[in-house]
């Protein structure tokens, strides 16, 4: 096993220029996180550099077996922390051999909306909070919880230390450092209120650059899971009952609403939220309705609300922004399995692009 692990970790660049890149890719779920590698003769640092690749659709249930040819695009670049050396990660997005966006690829949608003019003058800031759960392999139970048993009650367990009421510290850590390595602007993590859930916050990251590095920090966590065999759930309420759920809490702010005056502004997007929220809540993730219930430290689906301080609100704004009458506001409603592509550019189309 010792010579196992110096071959993984064989520095390559002391013997060649070339270089191992792995794509990264969605699959037909919207939540399956794909990849394959290749190498290239040498160090790359531009997407633009790369080559565009393919891969077989009816295997990820994205193509029909007679025409499953799906072509990759390369689009952001990540240093490799499993490799290391020059080696690289490639968030890719996914098209047909004609050029057009596969119906699963919802980045194509986001990037235009990014690029949109009105847009880019606001240069709209998100950061996420994902959270996740931890399971046991076997068992699909959560980390740290007897099996076919329960733990006791909430309470103990967010932001905690202790072998009772810390499960998995070891694999977050370890998450935290390899997407810092890997360039991502993971600004956090902790413990979360429900024992064997955990969450990391990436941002703040500019339009596109959100979705990107969250699905990379995804594609990350994927890995060391594997490694530590413990399997990786985002589901938003992964344990029925008084326990809390897993959200994506979306923190968002425009250039206006972090100007002199950009309370006023923060207010007119709230505002345009309420009126689009059963569009949100549509694309906000799937079995969000099992976890806004209105209990813990959620608000009911169906209603929206917002306040000042409030965590059971839908929209939360800081007693900070309140306070400097400009800064951001929480979107508490996406699930933890949300697509942040979809996420982000809905939030910035309808609070920036719509009229009402």
């Amino acid at each position: 096993m010792s010579l196992l692990q110096d071959l993984i970790n064989l520095n390559l660049s002391e013997s060649t220029e070339k270089i191992i890149v792995e794509y990264i890719w969605i699959g037909g779920s919207g939540m399956d996180i794909r990849s394959k590698a290749r190498t290239l003769s040498g160090p790359v640092t531009d997407p633009s550099q790369l080559p565009k690749w393919n891969y077989d659709g009816s295997s990820t249930g994205q193509a029909p077996g007679q025409d499953s040819e799906v072509i990759l695009y390369p689009q952001a670049i990540f240093k490799d922390p499993f490799r290391r050396g020059n080696n690289i990660l490639v968030m890719c997005d996914c098209y047909t051999p004609a050029g057009e966006p596969i119906p699963t690829n919802k980045r194509y949608k986001a990037a235009e909306i990014f690029s949109h003019p009105k847009v880019v003058a606001e240069e709209p800031w998100y950061g996420i909070e994902q959270e996740y759960t931890l399971l046991q392999k076997d068992v699909k139970w959560p980390l740290g919880w007897p099996v076919g048993g329960f733990p006791g009650p909430q309470g103990p367990y967010y932001c905690a230390a202790g072998a009772d009421k810390a499960f998995g510290r070891d694999i977050v850590d370890s998450h935290y450092k390899a997407c810092l390595y890997a360039g991502i602007n993971i600004s956090g993590i902790n413990g979360e209120v429900m024992p064997g859930q955990w969450e990391f916050q990436v941002g703040p990251s500019v339009g596109i650059a959100a979705g990107d590095q969250l699905w990379v920090a995804r594609y990350i966590l994927e890995r060391i899971t594997e490694i530590a065999g413990v399997v990786l759930s985002f589901d938003p309420k992964p344990i029925p009952g008084d326990w809390n759920g897993a959200g994506a809490h979306t923190n968002y702010s425009t250039k206006s609403m972090r100007s002199d005056g950009g309370f006023e502004v923060i207010k007119a997007a709230i505002e345009k939220l309420k009126l689009k929220h059963k569009e949100h809540i549509a694309a906000y993730g799937e079995g969000n309705e099992r976890r806004l219930t209105g209990r813990h430290e959620t608000a009911d689906i169906n209603t929206f609300s917002w306040g000042v301080a409030n965590r059971g609100a839908s929209v939360r704004v800081g007693r900070e922004t309140e306070k400097n009458g400009k800064g951001y506001f929480e979107d508490r409603r996406p699930a933890s399995n949300m697509d942040p592509y979809v996420v982000t550019s809905m939030i910035a189309d309808t609070t920036i692009l719509w009229k009402p």
